[in-house]
């Protein structure tokens, strides 16, 4: 093939000087000669894309990152030499990863840990510099104070004029601030070594003392939260409690709270269709759980302790035996008085602090209290006659004295009165019976005198008709002397009810009011 002229521009002569000038003058083109072959060559095209490349990518020059640099005197073609190579670029990320995990977890922390035990590469091998050490990762901070010098065992230091005894203020000063490091870590001390704080021993003595304080007050909280009921709560173990009924399909579901007070929370449930004891569930149930904390109520010991049904069961110092036997002691009183025909819960069971009862009221609501409901003056007459024939029915019958009876803990319900909260109710032979009795009659006889009931009578003549005893005095203070003084003389037979009733005996039965 000839060869062929390609963008060959044929000589036009001398240029203009204003057109070599101009910038919009045709550029100078030089002729190119080549052959087609050179054209179409492969290795041509290739040289020209390398070229291309070069231009666009500059080569870059390779850093050495460490002592193992691949050159001529390394030999590459060891696999030993290799798998070193690798091992240690392997190291340098686990530090760095390590590292990295120290600031994490340390932040601005007083305290700090330190991952150096588990570093793969020595320090003076580290590629880091001096900027990123992290001193809170070393075990020797340059930066920590040093902590006060001991006195040595013969009690002095130095000769002469400046012999230093370790009673010194300045020395036990010292000493405090570094004993203040063995506080709780929940107590907040500073860096007290590091400002070179002196601490005298009244100061340093107090802030002990309100270490261990907070420390025990804040385990207190831990375990009240824990283990004890609250305001419209309950515990873990009391949720088991009734998690384990409803899955036994004794209870069908829990709606929610009806009522708190200083003893117990009051939930309502339904009841589900399992029988207890040959006992058919009622449909809707009151779930009385009793606080498992004293807080509130502290003065139980008083009705449960001279009980001789509990009397050798009580312990003041197990505040959650004394729960349980406040549960069951309600129990009892509530399965006497409900044989004796007295409007009352009917008990369904008892577990632990836990006691299931019917429910007085209909549709999840609860029946009004005596004091919130209007009544009529028929209605109210025929409440006060009512009550009067159950506290006789109490107390003779049933052996029992309410012991906080008033307008709270009775209900209206169906035209009738039921009594409830009889947790601390005693038998008339409790050392202080006649004198819960008697708070009894006066609560009662306030509330109906107020309420505009003429029948009503007042404290006195209420609590003999109730008790059938003949006391005469004409004021209130001789007349809880007289009390007393009954009291006091049967103290010795407290266990014997026959005896006290005989030396109690009245001429007649007190009038009994029947329906």
């Amino acid at each position: 093939m000839d060869p062929v002229e390609v963008a060959a521009v044929p000589d036009a002569g001398p240029v203009p000087a204003w057109q070599s000038k101009c910038p919009w003058g045709a550029p100078n083109t030089s002729a190119i000669s080549c052959s087609l072959a050179d054209v179409m060559s492969e290795q041509l095209a290739k040289e020209l894309q390398l070229e291309e490349e070069n231009a666009a990518f500059p080569e870059v020059p390779a850093v050495a990152e460490g002592p193992f640099i691949t050159g001529e005197n390394i030999d590459t073609s060891s696999d030993l030499m290799l798998a070193q190579m690798l091992q240690m670029e392997f190291d340098r990320e686990y530090d760095a990863q390590l590292r990295r995990e120290e600031k994490k977890i340390n932040g601005d922390s007083k305290v700090s840990i330190s991952f150096e035990n588990y570093r793969k590469v020595h320090p003076y091998d580290s590629d880091s510099s001096e900027d990123e050490v992290d001193w809170q990762d070393t075990r020797h901070d340059p930066y920590r104070a040093d902590k006060p010098t001991t006195t040595p065992r013969k009690g002095f230091i130095g000769k002469g004029k400046d012999i230093t005894t370790k009673h010194d203020e300045v020395v036990c000063g010292r000493k405090n601030t570094a004993r203040m490091e063995n506080f709780a870590p929940e107590f907040q001390v500073g860096d007290g070594i590091g400002m070179d704080l002196k601490l005298s021993n009244q100061v340093f003595n107090a802030l002990k003392q309100h270490a261990y304080s907070e420390e025990r007050r804040s385990a207190r909280l831990h375990e009240k939260k824990e283990h004890s009921t609250a305001e419209k709560a309950v515990d873990p173990k009391t949720r088991l409690l009734l998690y384990k009924m409803i899955n036994s399909g004794m209870l069908e579901t829990i709606t929610g709270c009806i009522s708190t007070g200083k003893e117990s929370v009051v939930f309502h449930a339904y009841g589900g269709s399992s029988t207890t004891e040959d006992k058919m569930i009622p449909a809707e149930c009151a779930i009385k759980v009793f606080k498992t904390t004293l807080n509130e109520f502290k003065n139980r010991d008083k009705y449960i302790k001279d009980d001789y049904r509990f009397k050798d069961r009580f312990s003041k110092l197990n505040p959650r035996k004394v729960i349980r036997m406040w549960a069951e002691k309600e129990m009892h009183n509530l399965t006497r008085m409900q044989n004796a025909g007295i409007p009352c819960p009917q008990v369904v069971i008892l577990k632990k602090h836990v006691l299931v009862m019917s429910f007085i009221g209909q549709d999840q609501v609860p029946a009004p209290k005596l004091k919130d409901v209007t009544l009529s003056s028929e209605d109210m007459k025929k409440a006060y006659y009512q009550i009067l024939h159950m506290m006789q029915q109490l107390y003779k019958e049933c052996s029992l004295v309410h012991a906080d009876l008033s307008e709270y803990n009775m209900l209206w319900h169906g035209g009738k009165v039921w009594l409830i909260d009889v947790s601390q109710s005693v038998e008339p032979t409790h050392p202080h019976g006649l004198e819960f009795l008697f708070r009894d009659c006066k609560n009662v006889s306030q509330f109906f005198q107020k309420a505009g009931v003429a029948e009503a009578l007042n404290e006195r003549e209420l609590f003999n008709a109730v008790s059938g005893l003949r006391i005469t005095a004409d004021n209130e203070v001789d007349f809880q002397a007289e009390i007393e003084a009954l009291e006091k003389m049967n103290e010795d037979h407290v266990q014997n009810h026959g005896k006290k009733l005989s030396m109690f005996s009245s001429d007649g039965d007190p009038p009994i009011y029947d329906e």
